[in-house]
């Protein structure tokens, strides 16, 4: 059994266990990372490996907790951007991902802004399975009152999202619907699903049953997803709060089509993991 170190970090609950593989890479499997993950051992939602490419730039990639590569994590690039930046003692830093490369800025009080990059509306991008209105795929939901809805308002940000604007979240079985909409066939690579209750034109309440992990209690690119289609439904304004239950993303998607969150992270603990 292999002794390993390790950051464990969160935005907002939305937690990551961190490999920094600069100086002595790791390599894990499939079976190792979905362990890691498990709420009953370390427990988290996506794990992170911090690696030089050949111009000692940092790269980033990310995993889900049941054991797939993904693009793009919001939160966990803001939680690495910290890390990164309080270790090199500068307030900015550039990060490379699958995703694009993404800029990060530590602000007063510690938080971090980080650009997430443009969204895309192309359905090959997405991806979606055929071409379609994506502003409305026509979903049916049902809420517990047995009321049927239809809507899914689907984009990419580094990673499909499909968004439901719905009164209140509360309202919906989301782990049995998100579950559904995950593999439903409209998506080929399935897809994060977000519940979004609109407050006001500056401010929304989201819930969001993450592509492999799950129910979660934040994500960074489904603030992102919701931020632009609610602008583009004229449900809010370009610039808005996104509430999760252990707290706020400061969004704002700026005329130039780039996507800025900000928000705090926790404070770095490190740990040892037997694998």
């Amino acid at each position: 059994m292999n002794k390993l170190k390790a950051y464990k970090m969160d935005g907002l609950g939305n937690d990551f266990v961190i490999f920094d593989n600069r100086s002595k890479p790791i390599s894990l499997s499939r079976e190792q990372i979905i362990k890691i993950s498990d709420r009953t051992n370390v427990g988290c939602d996506q794990v992170i490996f911090i690696n030089n490419d050949e111009k000692k730039n940092i790269n980033l990639t990310f995993y889900n907790s049941d054991g797939n590569e993904i693009s793009a994590c919001g939160n966990g690039s803001r939680c690495v951007a910290y890390l990164l930046m309080k270790e090199n003692k500068n307030k900015e830093i550039l990060i490379k991902t699958k995703a694009g490369i993404l800029k990060a800025k530590l602000e007063d009080n510690d938080l971090v802004t980080i650009n997430m990059g443009e969204p895309n509306f192309d359905w090959e991008k997405i991806p979606l399975s055929k071409e379609m209105n994506n502003k409305n795929l026509e979903i049916e939901i049902i809420d517990n009152n047995g009321q049927k809805f239809k809507g899914g308002f689907s984009l990419s940000v580094g990673n499909p999202h499909v968004v439901f604007f719905v009164k209140d979240f509360n309202e919906f079985a989301i782990e049995k619907i998100g579950h559904n909409i995950e593999n439903h066939n409209f998506f080929p690579q399935k897809t994060n699903v977000t519940f979004a209750s609109v407050v006001n034109k500056n401010h929304i309440k989201i819930k969001v049953w993450e592509r492999g992990a799950g129910l979660t209690k934040a994500c960074g690119t489904a603030a992102c997803a919701t931020t632009v289609a609610a602008s583009i439904l004229k449900l809010a304004e370009r610039k808005i709060k996104i509430e999760f239950n252990q707290g706020l993303l400061n969004m704002k998607w700026n005329l130039d089509n780039n996507i800025y969150m900000t928000g705090e992270v926790s404070k770095i603990e490190l740990i040892e993991l037997n694998i």
